[in-house]
């Protein structure tokens, strides 16, 4: 059973933003409205404006009409400004700041210290738990890795009791190593975290693991901001035709095959076959389909070493460059996958939108627990 991490005991409802900001060369032009649960993704290249924008949000850039409204909380509008030491926040940085002279027990004890005792909603020993420090509590900083470093920042920031979690690139100084030690403990908080989250990013990766929405910004302003499943979908955007682009998939442990090594998820619709998921029958999970990773058939495949194929309809074409394009198909009421072809390939079998069409998914990899 999932114990949920309470941080607060009336949750907001919605978060409400609204920045404008200057400087030469670049401008910060943001108004956004987002569900207080769940993880946020803020997505772009790099100087796009994600870290400012969050850092408005922190408090930290001072906008002279900035508006910014937590639940029935105002924390910023006109002339009214709550600074960042009074926001109910936390902001883990891109490398872990901790205390050199304090043990890994005292860095997390001093912020919950900052919050006095009636105000704590966060229990010290299941923090320490979700996120794996027990056996660092005693070490100095100096001797951890620079995941362990962001766990124990990590869990620092929890014990303050925020009422939002701010994250700002917190995988970015740390290598591919550094990055799949931390990933499953963000997950598992993702499951059981029960304050929002804002989360930079500029990894696709890494937004499908965590985000439930995601918010595309270039150049300073928001270009989509919808769940994690409409943005991916969508071929009008820049985020679908990245060479990781895909499409993720909220499934349901359904059958698990010990002789093949193999699990069978299902969704409202279809199901998929993948290796192996070491979780419970009926476990909630997320499976992620690259576009690259499905090919498209026009009859039903026969002896086909692909186990996965799923039959769907054609919504969408669009052309990428001059030899591939990206098609958008819809295989059960509700779920889209995403294939990405050679414009031989859709020339020689005359696709269009409306055609049925038999998408055959290679590769379906689980990114997440759901619960």
């Amino acid at each position: 059973m999932t114990t949920t991490l309470a941080v607060n005991a009336a949750p907001a409802d919605s978060i409400d933003a609204r920045f404008r900001l200057t400087y030469p060369g670049f401008a910060l032009d943001v108004d956004l409205h987002l569900a207080a649960r769940g993880v946020s993704a803020l997505f772009g290249a790099s100087g796009s404006g994600k870290t400012t924008l969050l850092r408005c949000i922190a408090g930290l850039i001072k906008t002279p009409d900035g508006v910014l409204r937590v639940g029935n909380e105002r924390w910023q509008d006109g002339a009214f400004f709550v600074p960042t030491h009074r926001r109910s926040l936390a902001y883990v940085f891109q490398e872990a700041s901790l205390l050199p002279h304090l043990s890994v027990r005292g860095n997390v004890e001093f912020g919950m210290k900052r919050v006095a005792a009636p105000a704590r909603r966060v229990d010290f020993a299941h923090v320490v738990e979700l996120l794996g420090i027990a056996p660092l509590l005693a070490r100095a900083p100096a001797a951890l890795s620079g995941g362990e470093r962001q766990r124990v920042a990590i869990a620092s920031a929890l014990l303050t009791s925020p009422r939002l979690l701010l994250m700002d690139e917190p995988l970015a100084a740390l290598d591919a190593a550094g990055k799949e030690e931390i990933l499953p403990y963000l997950e598992r908080l993702h499951g059981e975290l029960d304050v929002p989250v804002l989360y930079v990013s500029h990894s696709l990766d890494e937004v499908a693991r965590l985000a439930d929405h995601l918010v595309l910004i270039d150049a300073g302003r928001v270009v989509a901001s919808d769940t994690l499943a409409a943005i991916q979908a969508r071929l009008d955007l820049p985020i679908a035709h990245l060479d990781d682009a895909g499409t993720v998939i909220d499934t349901a442990v359904a059958v698990h095959d010990q002789a093949y090594h193999l699990t069978r998820l299902d969704f409202a619709g279809g199901q998929l076959w993948t290796a192996l998921v070491d979780r419970p029958l009926g476990s909630r999970v997320r499976a992620r389909v690259l576009a690259r990773d499905v090919s498209i058939a026009t009859v039903a495949p026969q002896g086909s070493s692909i186990g996965n194929i799923l039959a769907g309809r054609i919504v969408q074409i669009e052309d990428e460059g001059a030899d591939r394009v990206s098609l958008r198909v819809l295989v059960a009421a509700n779920t889209t996958l995403l294939s990405r072809i050679t414009r031989r390939s859709r020339d020689q079998l005359g696709l269009a939108v409306g055609m049925g069409v038999f998408a055959q998914v290679k590769t379906v990899v689980v990114r997440q627990s759901r619960g």
